[in-house]
């Protein structure tokens, strides 16, 4: 329905005068004002190393089992083979979500041993924990040409990537650099190692330092520049500045060392951990203010060092899921839809650049379910955002409050048309937007939180017997007020929007 612009006066009258008597958050699409970009690549994905080298990984949960009890330590792990990067729904549902970057990384990274040979050995070389064959990393490269995805990685930093000085030697990278260039392909973005500040844990040699990061990231930079010049200098890559460590490999002090540089400023957030690692936030925390407002301590912290050490540079989150060591087992369920779709929505807005989920499909955060590819419900919602949210962040003029929270893109088709994404956050309450423009409305609900599948519209979502697709339309909406019930997740399209920041 389109208005004229006495009309539409008149009805945004009203619809204030119905939020005034408890009729709903009046919504004016027409005059969002623009409040940033998102890369293109915005919403993109990891997938481990260790998925497509094969090896121990964090062990899915048991469904029926307590996610607020930590395992023994010797069940943390499973051994899985190597995905199968070439499985033709893999393929699919990664393509449907691109552009994308794919950033095969992770702890695994840190101390894999890149074969640059036909015969790959049968175990690791000294100094090294597991083994990257030609082979897998050809898989990777096929696989992001197929998917319409672009890689970022990170190298390996263990004992055997070291000189006799200690300092870090470029070999493995610069093999890897190469075999990609021979393969047509190229690295996006790098960074050095995977999350310095747990280098303790994460496969650095021990006894490693500020001082050692520092040498070794300027080593690192400079030979992106020479040989891979058009791979971002991605860094530092850290988490877990939310503590003190007490060992000393806090962000600032590796930024210190390592001096600016970084063509993106890279961090990692969870909003815990999962039980395995001695979590005990349980599901009844996931719709909660509290839990949301992690994303934002983590960013402010970030964005602080960012500001201090490499003013003006984006920000990119490469690594984030609800619960860090694999998920808990509600991670795979609708419930952290809402924590996903939020995330994004929050982070866009706040003008972070890239945010790179972890995993596609490993463990209990995956977006697909390990093996079978079956899209979990935060796929359905991340398949959502990539077809209704585009690159233009506005202002929706509703600030997020207890219960409900708004965020509006403009549509990523060209034209004047935005979008709406309306989380209701309450399990009990309805809420409501007053809209003076028709829509296409799609919700997302489930009979229960914790239910591995989703519906929209009422209709269950899943693949069709062929791994099809299913339909995805909206519902026509008229103008006016739109009730969105409790623990609903609600995109409003507004083709019609002729938003003049939408072009």
């Amino acid at each position: 329905m389109k208005l004229p612009s006495a009309g539409l006066a008149l009805l945004v009258a009203v619809l204030r005068c119905s939020q005034a008597l408890g009729g709903g958050q009046v919504i004016e699409p027409v005059s969002m004002p623009r409040i940033g970009t998102v890369d293109e690549r915005f919403q993109s994905y990891n997938i481990e190393m260790v998925e497509v080298t094969g090896g121990r990984f964090w062990k899915p949960c048991s469904p029926r089992g307590s996610p607020g009890k930590p395992r023994a330590h010797g069940d943390l792990y499973a051994y899985r083979p190597p995905i199968d990067l070439a499985d033709a729904r893999l393929q699919k549902l990664a393509a449907a979500l691109s552009p994308a970057f794919v950033r095969v990384s992770g702890t695994w990274a840190n101390a894999t041993y890149f074969a640059d040979s036909d015969n790959p050995p049968a175990a690791a070389p000294a100094g090294f924990d597991s083994v990257l064959t030609r082979d897998q990393w050809r898989a990777v490269v096929n696989f992001a040409n197929a998917v319409g995805a672009q890689i970022v990685t990170s190298f390996a930093v263990s004992p055997g990537t070291r000189d006799a000085s200690g300092a870090w030697s470029t070999d493995q990278a610069r093999r890897l650099l190469a075999y990609t260039r021979a393969l047509g392909a190229g690295i996006a973005a790098a960074e050095y190692m995977n999350e310095p500040t747990l280098a303790a844990q994460n496969g650095a040699p021990r006894g490693y330092d500020a001082a050692a990061y520092g040498r070794d990231f300027r080593i690192f930079r400079a030979l992106l520049k020479q040989e891979s010049p058009d791979t971002l200098v991605l860094g530092p890559g850290s988490i877990g500045d939310s503590f003190e460590s007490g060992s000393g490999m806090t962000t600032a002090n590796l930024l210190a060392a390592s001096g600016s540089g970084v063509d993106a400023f890279s961090f990692h957030h969870y909003g815990t951990l999962s039980a395995r690692c001695g979590g005990r936030d349980t599901p009844a925390e996931a719709l909660s203010e509290r839990w949301f407002a992690r994303t934002d301590r983590t960013l402010a912290i970030y964005r602080s060092l960012r500001d201090r050490f490499e003013p003006g540079k984006p920000l990119w989150l490469t690594e984030t899921a609800a619960a860090a060591c694999g998920g808990n087992a509600w991670d795979a369920t609708f419930v952290d839809t809402f924590r996903y779709l939020d995330q994004l929505g929050r982070l866009a807005r706040a003008g972070v650049q890239v945010v790179m989920h972890n995993t596609l499909s490993a463990s209990d955060y995956g977006l697909l379910r390990e093996g079978t590819f079956d899209p979990r419900p935060s796929y359905w919602g991340a398949l959502l955002w990539r077809r209704l949210m585009g690159r233009t962040v506005l202002d929706a003029g509703v600030p997020v409050r207890s219960g409900l929270h708004v965020y509006a893109h403009c549509s990523p088709e060209t034209g004047r048309g935005l979008s709406v994404l309306a989380i209701n956050t309450s399990r009990k309450a309805r809420h409501a937007l007053a809209l003076p423009t028709a829509s296409e409305r799609y919700t997302l609900h489930a009979s229960r939180l914790e239910s591995d599948t989703v519906q929209l519209n009422g209709k269950m979502l899943a693949l069709g017997a062929d791994g099809a697709l299913p339909a995805m339309d909206g519902v026509p909406t008229a103008a006016g007020v739109v009730t969105l019930a409790p623990a609903t997740i609600t995109f409003l399209a507004m083709p019609a929007a002729a938003n003049a920041a939408c072009q």
